[in-house]
Formats: structure tokens, sequence, C-alpha cells
């Protein structure tokens, strides 16, 4: 027997996990998330499956990450009838993070199509990809399977689920096609997590599809307690500045680590005790969930003593969130999202990024093209909802937060899954990161693109298979780049600083007619 794998997202780049498999009896989805960073990888979201979502028995979650799970109710919405199979924790984070994805969206494009309306008259009005029913729709799908349980999803078809070591209820599954055995690792979690055990997987497999997300990177050992030093540092500094610290933080599993530090320093008398601001209706409504499953997990009851934290303060509604943006002196405010390229740390952003005395402190991955990396590069001006916002702020970022595992430790964890017959597919990354880990591991390994095909025989290499052309969405190697939106927005950047320091008017009105010559000739 073989197996048909269609790479449908998270190829050559970090996000938009979706895994297709197609076999005798069995046609499955693993993942199906959301594609985030630039406007045109974004734009995928909005464009037809490049398959029929009621064709599809049954989705198998590996996690509830938005690039792993956001666009489960739009499958749900265009015909998926089947079940979608996942980790009990996984399901009620999903209850969390799906209806609030609705909600953005619907807002978002609200206020889109009310930009649109003033600038551009007859401009078609954008829909929004599903809304808060769709989400609560595909929540009726989801049912809950335990670690190491076998179950089947499909004809022909048994899997189970590891624990990946990388978020709560985070997995990766393990297929069996007849005689093939194929491993889908999810996003795997480093050796030294705080919350979560090492991450655990079979042995002996056909072939493997593994993620690569920091896969080019040796990071140095950071312990809990490393890290947490380096926060109380940063807490200090920024006490002593006097001015706001905002913390740009995933909702889900990286804000409740940070309360948790920040709490526990504040006990220890480290820091100065202080109010924390958890400026997220989502991030509070998953922390509930950690609190139930508390008991499971590495610091569990110190988890759940900082969420209950008398410091711990959580900013629900807007007009409270918009008066916090606007608060003097010193104080913390951790807000979603996590690259900054959404959610209520943008209104804190342009509030305080031009405040000498305010500090940044990014505490995860920033996808190539979003606000988040381009402060981590040192961008001296960025543009924020159309405004033009000088970075003035302290932008730094504190190492040992990531939840997912570095070069080192994927390669040992891909070896522990050995022998591998067939091929190890990287996904789930961008190029130089698959490049990266790539060459720590030798031969088998296949570099797919975006809506690419393979044949998965069992005992032996895939093979390439041609993708037909009506299912070309992108081009793969677009896919990582910074797209056109970023190049213009540096490009107004740099005008704006050119006409800005021109050295007198003569030089500055000169300046403005040679542009205006060159654009509208």
């Amino acid at each position: 027997m073989s197996v048909t794998l269609h790479v449908h997202g998270a190829a050559r780049t970090v996000t938009g996990s979706c895994l297709r498999f197609e076999a005798p009896g069995a046609h499955v989805l693993v993942d199906c998330g959301m594609f985030q960073g630039p406007k045109t990888l974004k734009a995928l979201n909005h464009e037809p499956f490049p398959f029929d979502p009621a064709s599809l028995d049954a989705v198998l979650l590996t996690h509830a990450h938005m690039d792993h799970s956001g666009l489960l109710p739009r499958l749900v919405k265009e015909g998926f009838r089947g079940a979608i199979h996942a980790t009990p924790a996984t399901i009620e984070l999903c209850a969390c993070l799906l209806p609030d994805s609705g909600h953005i969206q619907e807002s978002e494009v609200r206020m889109l199509n009310r930009r649109n309306r003033r600038r551009w008259r007859g401009r078609e009005e954008v829909r929004p990809i599903y809304g808060p029913a769709d989400a609560d729709a595909a929540l009726e799908a989801f049912r809950p399977v335990a670690y190491g349980e076998w179950i089947s999803p499909a004809k022909g078809l048994r899997a189970r689920w590891w624990n990946a070591g990388h978020m709560l209820g985070s997995s990766s599954i393990e297929m069996e096609f007849g005689d093939v055995r194929v491993l889908a690792s999810g996003d795997i979690g480093p050796d030294d997590g705080t919350l979560h055990p090492e991450p655990e997987g079979p042995q002996g497999l056909d072939h493997l599809i593994c993620e690569s997300t920091y896969g080019d990177e040796d990071r140095p050992l950071i312990t809990p307690e490393a890290r947490r030093a380096a926060l109380a540092a940063l807490v200090r500094e920024a006490a002593e500045r006097d001015g706001a610290l905002l913390i740009p933080s995933f909702a889900v599993e990286r804000a409740q680590e940070v309360v948790l530090d920040l709490v526990l320093l504040m006990q220890r008398g480290d820091i100065p005790a202080t109010t924390i601001h958890m400026d997220s209706p989502l991030a509070t409504r998953a922390s509930k969930v950690f609190a139930r499953h508390a008991h499971g997990m590495e610091e569990g009851e110190a988890l759940r003593a900082a969420l209950q934290s008398h410091r711990l303060v959580h900013v629900v509604e807007g007009a409270a969130s918009r008066k916090l943006a606007q608060h003097k002196g010193f104080h913390i405010v951790i807000a979603g999202s996590g690259m900054c390229d959404a959610g209520r740390i943008r209104e804190h952003l342009k509030s305080r990024l031009w405040d000498p005395a305010a500090m940044v402190v990014l505490v995860g991955f920033q996808a190539s093209g979003t606000l988040g990396r381009l402060l981590q590069e040192g961008a001296p001006r960025v543009r924020i909802q159309g405004e033009t916002i000088e970075v003035a702020a302290r932008i730094t970022r504190i190492e040992g937060y990531s939840g997912h595992a570095d070069g080192p430790e994927l390669a040992r964890w891909v070896e522990a899954r050995r022998p591998i017959s067939g091929g190890i597919f990287l996904t789930h990354g961008e190029p130089e990161a698959i490049e990266g880990l790539a060459a720590r591991l030798g031969n088998q390994v296949v570099q797919p693109v975006l809506d690419s095909r393979w044949r998965q025989p069992a005992g032996a290499p895939p093979v390439a298979l041609p993708a037909p052309e009506n299912v070309r969405r992108m081009d793969p190697e677009a896919l990582a780049r910074p797209d056109w939106h970023n190049e213009r927005a540096a490009l107004l950047l740099g005008v704006e600083e050119a006409i800005e320091h021109a050295a007198d008017p003569a030089a500055r009105a000169a300046l403005i007619a040679r542009l205006k010559a060159a654009l509208l000739g």
C-alpha cells in the first residue's frame, strides 16, 4: 500500500499547517491552520481550499494554536461533516480560541469595509472568513482522544496521540494506513520546558513529517531560573525608567507562563510588586483552562496560584484597554498578539513606541513581515494602522520562553524515532531554518513546497507527484519573504524621513517635485 500526502500549508513558512492524506478508504487532514504574517500570505486564508471539505472523513488535530486549528470553522462551514479528533485540553482551548477568532474577523472586516468606503468608492466589500456561529458549529464536531489511545477515524486507518511537550494538550500523531506508518510531529517542545514533560513519540516509521521552526538555531540552555533572572533585570530597568513595560504575548500558554514568572519574582522580592495587566480577554478565558489542568503540569500548583494572584488584573472591556494605553508611569501590560500584528497590543504600541521611557519585551517567535519582526530587527520607524510611529522605546527579547525545540533538540527527537525507512519531511519553518535542520539530519530529507504531492510507500523513499495546476495558490518561493505591503510601508517611511530631513526648504521642495515627477509622470 502507499499513501498520498498533500502539503497544503506550513511549507517553507511557519504558519498554515495543513497536511492531507489519501489512502484506500481514508481521506483525512492533520491540522487546518491559519496563515499568519505578511498580508499576501494571510490572503491564502480567504482562497478556496485546494480540496473538497465534504470529501474528508476526519480531521486529526495536533494542538489548539491558530496556525494549526484556525481554519476549522471555515472547513465545517464549507461542507466538512466528519469528526475532529483532539485531546481534551486542546478541545477546551479551541472553545476559547475559535469563537474569539470569529469575533476578531467580523470586527476587523467591519473596520476595513468602513475604511474602504471612505477611501475607495465602489470597492467590493470584504467578507469575514467565518464568524462566531461558524466556530460554535465547528466545536460540535470535536471528539476527545486520550494520549496513547488507538482510534480508527477512517476506514483502514489507526491513529494515536503522543505528548509533544509544546503546550497544554499538544500532540504528535501516529498514523497507520495498513502497512504504512506515518508520524506528524505537530510542534515539538524544548527539553527544558517549564510546564510540560519532554516530547515523546514512537520508533520505527516509514515517513516522518517534522516541524523546523528553530531548526537552524542552537540556543544556549536557558533554565527557567535563568529566564526569570533575565526578566527580573528588565522589570527593574523598566521601573527605573518609570515607563510602560509592554509584553506582546500569545494568549495561550505564553501569557500564562509570563504571569507565573512575574508573580514568583514579586513573591521573592526580586522585582517591585505591582499590578500585572493582562489585556487580552482570550488570555483570560484560556487561563481558566490552564487552572483546571494545572494538576497535570510541571509547576502546575505554582501556575494555578499565580493565575489567582491579586497582582493580576484582567482587562476585559475595550474602554478599559484604551484607558490603560494612556496610563503614565511604570506599569506592566501583557497583551496579544504575540507577533504584534493584531489585537490590543497595537494600541499600546501606538501609544508607547515613541516614548524613550517605555520598554517592549518580545517573548516569542516573530514571523517574517510581522510588526514584531520589524521591531526585533531594529526598525527606526513603523506603520501601525496607517500611522507612522517613531521607535524610541527600548526593544528587547528574552530567550527561554519558546515552546519550540531548537535544532539540536529536534535532531535528537528525530533520531529517537528511527529507524525511518522512507522520508523525513521538514515543514513549519522558514527556508533558513529548514536548511539548518536538514544539514543536521543528513539524507532522507524532503523539503516540500506549498500544495506539493508525495507518494509515501511502505519501507521505501517517497516519490514526488505532479501537483495539479488548479491547486497552485501562490509562488512557493514567495511564502517566507516580506511582501509588497511591507515594501510599500518601507517606501512610505523612507519618503517621510527624506522629506523631513531635507537640508532646507528649497531642498525639500526639489525632492517633492522629483517624487511627483517620478510617480505622476
